[in-house]
């Protein structure tokens, strides 16, 4: 459905992207893993069109048509929606108001109450508190609101740049649920970068590793598990944990 294949970014002189390639098939949950630095949001802005200097080599594929230097809204009317890191909400304007920029593109009244009503039902607190500034929120709230202003748009795809950003264990886990209900209620494909690698093994049907620029290694959650380093430094799990061992802490925590 989406692939980029071998991308090569620039930030000015800085090697940003180095070859990257990956496939994100339809329906699906794919997670980005990696530090800070590692190039994750550079992908998601490459795809969205966002950077000063597009790719020097390489195409980003959408349903086999190549949206290389399309501007966002372009790529916004092909159904792909973006979460920024930090959420970016507009302060000033109302959790209402905020959900309907959402919708910019969109003319389906109908369609438009029901993506509403549906948004609602995922997040009912800003049904609640749809009369207020988007400032005014919580930092969970506020993510909360930039993702229903992303499914506004009615996306074939949504793109998550670290969710669990700055939020509490518990809301991280409630984002994450609501995320993966998402891909399983509405058939929306996601690609999701975070650096919570527990988390995100926990709701991906598969995941990349990132490191200076390009990818280390890929596979499913359980494959990923398989490796002593991924289970190491970015789940912090003992190399005596085996990969049957996640299994059973998956089972527990009843996430999939």
């Amino acid at each position: 459905m989406l692939s980029l294949n071998n991308i090569e970014t620039f930030y000015g002189l800085i090697y940003a992207l180095k070859g990257v390639s990956l496939e994100i098939k339809e329906g699906t949950i794919t997670a980005i893993l990696g530090s800070n630095g590692a190039g994750k949001t550079t992908i998601l802005r490459t795809i969205m069109g966002l950077l000063d200097d597009q790719p020097e080599k390489g195409n980003v594929m959408l349903s086999g048509e190549n949206i290389n230097f399309k501007d966002p809204e372009f790529i916004v009317r092909k159904g792909i929606s973006y979460v920024p890191e930090g959420r970016e909400v507009w302060n000033e304007l109302t959790v209402r108001e905020n959900l309907a920029m959402g919708a910019y593109i969109r003319n389906d009244k109908n369609g438009i109450k029901k993506d509403l009503e549906g948004i609602y039902h995922y997040f009912p607190v800003l049904q609640e508190r749809e009369n207020q500034l988007a400032g005014t929120l919580s930092g969970g709230e506020q993510q909360m609101l930039a993702i229903g202003r992303a499914l506004m748009n009615s996306p074939r795809i949504l793109l998550l740049d670290e969710p669990s950003l700055g939020l509490s264990p518990i809301l991280v886990k409630s984002i994450f649920r609501i995320i993966k209900d998402i891909n399983r209620e509405r058939g929306i494909t996601i690609l999701l970068v975070e650096q919570n690698a527990r988390m995100a093994l926990m709701i991906a049907n598969y995941g990349y590793v990132m490191e200076n620029g390009r990818f280390v290694i890929s596979g499913t959650p359980e494959e990923l598990m398989e490796n002593e380093d991924v289970r190491e430094f970015y789940l912090g799990i003992k190399k005596d944990v085996s990969a049957k061992g996640y299994q059973r802490w998956k089972r527990k925590k009843k996430w999939r």
